[in-house]
């Protein structure tokens, strides 16, 4: 068993005498079993210092997900797990029955919001909320949830929508690079850290199948083009574009071997983020060709050559500045002398930076060093010469003019690559990387900004989690007490609160026609807002500034450039000369507008108010909180072990600072007490209404009306009275339910969970919730078992109804066939029977008629010999006739009259199928003169057949196969004849 501890008192409470090392040590005795904790819920007592234990143990584990209630929290390795975020993992997430009851990950958040969005109870969008500090891993658990999504909500059946689907999961996935790429840069506490924010929304069709995607970015800090602070660098494309392009490529962009440019510091730093040909294939897949993207990054160069202008003061205000000595240039603070030496001397970098962005080089010059005033009712112009800080303003606002426009252009072709049609999706999974919570020696508007965007992500979080979820309990009548958490709604008050707030007096210095003063804007600050708690100053500071107390920790924020960058002034006349570029990418991202050109030149009484940098940012982070309050929000907490990104490296001060800023422990709290689950009567009963088959006992509310029934006459209090004792036969199952989930093992399993019906709402755990589904199934699968029993059934006596009709039919039809058969087979052997008797009759006659009563004639004609018998074509034709008729022939050949001596002959041989070819071989000898017959002998050669097919006679299936002249079938009948002088 796990030892628990007594001491309730967090770091800074004291009451128990303790330090938090006492506390920690005291914890010891339970340390081997608090790997296995993978829920914070079950720390014994939760606070902070035994929830710290438990995730410095897990930690120490390689266990780097622990559940916290509705929350995840997320401990950064730093260092590769492969096998961590494989795909076999997310396919055993997917398919899981009770994801929950795995090991916590952010898979298993996953699915539970991709399962959600298939629920049948409450169909709705949901929404993953990454939150932390900047190093924290948000970036990467963003980047594994779109892997995770791209492989579970992608199972088409068709080969071609198979491939669509694959099309869609390449893009979404290598918008991650390209975004990356242009978008992160190394900082002080992160080597990947995303300078803007982003929300991706996976869109999902009504099969739950990921038709497309869209992209929504906040606030890019477009400052670092221009400014990077120390041991900082630029986004990462540009260290791509100077280390993996090739030769070639370097020599287009004028990007030689070595060159070193301002805008580019710690270019020997080499991080895993500097893979330009993973851009360059990303962006490729996105529908960006290579000229494009070529072209890109020209632009790119152009830029970096622009960061190498630097101009010298003027000694005349009335003459413009003129530019430094490229040898001979130095940084803004004056100190770093920056040489070029591989760069031609001919080819200074404004020439370079013009030929690039195919600017004039001239108009460019002019451009950075005067500027255009317009005055008066007539709008009269003037040019002034423009300082050499003016300048450098000038520069930078042209290079972060130019990067802005070409992140957005990347953003909306993004879009129109994986943004699908609004027609095929019906739901959405949104992913919120946001950047995390910043405190930097030095920080300005951009720091404000984001951690602005921090306290309303924790402030929607308080509001739809610890209050709203507490007030809830409270209006539906539920036993509760309430659980003290840190609100930062002071903080946002004196952030963005009305009527006065730190915003609403920068953007009144942006509208004021004055000049900005810091110590001005810093007095104006402390006086007006000096009842904040969460205001503060530092009176140690040289620096005009102010310190808010934030939910995470004070931050001072310097004075100095705040109202500027606020402003974020773009001269007109930079955006006129990049309308004349020449460049492709440029026309598009620069296009000429007549309303602009309108615009640009209002009278003075109905000038427009200026839109600030906070208010485009508070307009789109309350458009962004207005989807997040439509969807079904989940909480991933990322903490950062470290600073230093050492991976084996926790740090408890550190961990603790981030647990205490978070609210985790009021988190826990409210989880391990409350009810997460909250379904609608009508709901509730509408699913689960089918639970009372389990029920043993007859109540009299199973026989209440249906709800359905009547709707029209119920009103709202009828309607909930039938309601109550639906809901009392669905509760009543609920004992059953956990007896039959509780195993023998398990005693604690046995106990009810807790489940209360309010006024409203049935509320309950996870745990219930699952007993309940299990329920349903369970009564759904024995439904199922009926019907599919019920149409066995049906099915197998209609099988044998029709399998006896068949037989019955079958045996009528072969019956009849068999009868329809003999009877033809009775008649034709009938037939065969009565011709043969009349052949053979008829032939017999023949027979001794002629061998026995008939006297052949003689014929005075003296013999020719047989070889001189020459046979014309008429004694050939009727030698074929007789051999046709041969019964006639032979006959014929024994008749004493009606026939000559030759033809006789010839009727003998065709009887006695004799050769006529050889006539010496043999003799025939006819009965002339002579008296008669002496003998007729026959010698039986074989026996009679007759052919008919089928027939019962004997020897009825032989067929004899005769040749042309032969004669089968009878016995030959050898006629000798001898004369009288013989015998």
């Amino acid at each position: 068993m796990l030892q628990q501890v007594n001491g309730h008192s967090s770091g800074s409470d004291a009451q128990g005498g303790k330090s938090l090392r006492e506390d920690l040590q005291e914890f010891l005795g339970g340390e081997a079993l608090l790997h296995e904790l993978d829920d914070l819920t079950k720390v014994n007592p939760v606070t902070l210092e035994t929830v710290l234990r438990c995730l410095q143990a897990r930690y120490a584990a390689d266990m780097f997900y622990t559940s916290a209630g509705c929350t995840l929290v997320a401990l950064n390795p730093f260092k590769p797990v492969p096998q961590l975020y494989s795909p076999a993992l997310m396919r055993e997430y997917h398919a899981a029955p009770q994801p929950q009851k795995l090991r916590p990950h952010i898979f298993a958040v996953g699915e539970q919001t991709y399962r959600n969005v298939q629920s049948l109870i409450e169909p709705v969008n949901q929404s993953i909320i990454v939150s932390g500090e900047s190093g924290a891993g948000k970036t990467w658990t963003s980047r594994c949830l779109m892997k995770f999504y791209a492989v579970v909500a992608a199972s088409p059946t068709s080969l071609e929508s198979h491939k669509i689907a694959e099309r869609i999961e390449q893009r979404i996935l290598n918008s991650n690079p390209v975004m990356e790429a242009f978008g992160n840069a190394c900082t002080l506490r992160n080597n990947n850290s995303s300078r803007f924010g982003k929300f991706i929304q996976l869109q999902l069709n009504s099969a739950q199948q990921m038709t497309g995607a869209a992209v929504q970015t906040y606030l890019l800090e477009k400052t670092r083009v221009t400014c990077q602070a120390s041991s900082e660098r630029n986004f990462h494309i540009f260290y791509q574009i100077c280390k993996g392009a090739s030769v070639d490529e370097r020599l287009q962009w004028h990007l030689p071997e070595g060159a070193s440019f301002s805008w580019l510091p710690n270019p020997e730093r080499t991080l895993e983020e500097d893979c330009f040909q993973v851009t360059r294939e990303a962006m490729l897949h996105l529908g960006i060709d290579i000229p494009t993207q070529n072209n890109i990054f020209q632009v790119l160069a152009g830029l970096l050559h622009l960061g190498n202008i630097w101009f010298a003061d003027s000694k005349d205000e009335a003459q413009s500045c003129q530019l430094m000595d490229d040898a001979k240039c130095e940084n803004k603070d004056g100190g770093l002398c920056i040489s070029f030496g591989h760069t031609p001397r001919e080819q200074g970098s404004i020439r370079t930076s013009a030929s690039l962005l195919q600017l004039p080089e001239d108009p460019l010059l002019e451009t950075l060093q005067i500027r255009t005033i317009r005055a008066g009712r007539q709008q009269q112009v003037f040019q002034k010469p423009c300082s050499r800080a003016e300048c450098d303003t000038r520069r930078d606002c042209l290079a972060k003019l130019v990067y802005a426009r070409l992140f957005d252009w990347l953003v909306s072709v993004i879009n129109s690559s994986i943004c699908a049609d609004p027609d095929s999706w019906t739901t959405f999974i949104g992913l919120l990387d946001v950047y995390g919570f910043e405190s930097f020696p030095s920080n300005s508007l951009e720091q404000l900004c984001i951690n602005y965007a921090n306290e309303k992500l924790q402030q929607h979080f308080v509001a739809h989690y610890l209050r709203a979820q507490q007030e809830e309990y409270a209006v539906e009548g539920l036993d509760w007490s309430f659980v003290n958490y840190q609100d930062n709604q002071a903080c946002l008050d004196l952030i963005e609160g009305s009527p006065i707030s730190i915003c609403s007096l920068i953007n009144e210095e942006c509208r004021l026609n004055r000049p900005s003063s810091a110590a001005q804007l810093q007095t104006r600050i402390e006086s007006t807002l000096a009842g904040s708690p969460c205001l503060g100053h530092n009176k140690l500071s040289r620096e005009p500034s102010f310190i808010v107390v934030h939910y995470a920790g004070p931050v001072q924020y310097h004075t100095a450039g705040l109202v500027e960058k606020n402003k974020d002034p773009v001269p007109p006349e930079l955006t006129r000369l990049l309308q004349q570029s020449q460049d492709p990418l440029l026309k598009v991202l620069f296009p000429m507008d007549p309303e602009e050109k309108s615009q640009e030149e209002p009278s003075g009484q109905s000038r427009a108010p200026v839109l600030t940098v906070v208010s485009k940012f508070k307009a789109s982070l309350e458009q962004l909180l207005q989807v997040l309050h439509s969807t079904t929000p989940h909480y991933i907490r990322c903490i950062k072990p470290n600073s230093q990104g050492q991976a084996h490296t926790f740090l408890q001060e550190e961990v603790l600072s981030q647990l205490e800023a978070c609210g985790l422990v009021e988190t826990i709290h409210i989880s391990a007490a409350g009810f997460p689950i909250r379904i609608p009567h009508q709901n509730f009963v509408e699913r689960y209404e089918l639970l009372r088959r389990l029920c043993t006992r007859t109540s009299p509310g199973s026989h209440s009306p249906s709800p359905d029934e009547g709707h029209s006459e119920w009103s709202p209090h009828t309607k909930g009275a039938t309601l109550q004792p639906l809901l009392q036969d669905i509760l009543h199952t609920l004992p059953a339910l956990t007896q039959a989930a509780a195993t023998p093992g398990d005693p604690a399993e046995a106990t009810p969970v807790p489940v209360h019906c309010g006024r409203t709402k049935v509320f309950m755990t996870d745990s219930m919730l699952e007993l309940l589904e299990c329920g349903r199934a369970q009564v759904l699968e024995q439904c199922a078992c009926c019907i599919q029993g019920s149409w066995r059934r049906h099915r197998h006596r209609k099988q044998e109804r029709q399998r006896q009709a068949a037989t019955l039919i079958q045996a009528a039809i072969r019956s009849w066939l068999a009868r329809k058969h003999i009877q033809r087979m009775h008649a034709a052997a009938t037939a065969i029977k009565r011709t043969w008797q009349k052949w053979r009759i008829r032939m017999a006659f023949l027979a001794s008629k002629e061998l026995d009563g008939v006297q052949e004639k003689h014929v005075s004609q003296v013999p020719l010999p047989l070889g001189s018998l020459l046979l014309p074509q008429a004694q050939t034709s009727l030698l074929e006739a007789i051999i046709r008729l041969w019964p006639l022939g032979l006959v014929l050949a024994n008749a004493a009259v009606g026939v000559r001596g030759f033809q006789r002959k010839l009727v003998v041989w065709a009887c006695l199928q004799l050769p006529m070819g050889n006539p010496s071989s043999y003799a025939v000898q006819t009965a002339q003169e002579q008296a008669g017959v002496t003998s007729i002998r026959a010698l039986p050669q074989g026996s009679i057949k007759f052919h008919c097919r089928k027939s019962p006679l004997p020897y009825a299936d032989i067929c004899p196969e005769p040749s042309l002249h032969s004669v089968t079938g009878f016995n030959q009948i050898l006629l000798e004849r001898h004369s009288l002088g013989h015998m």
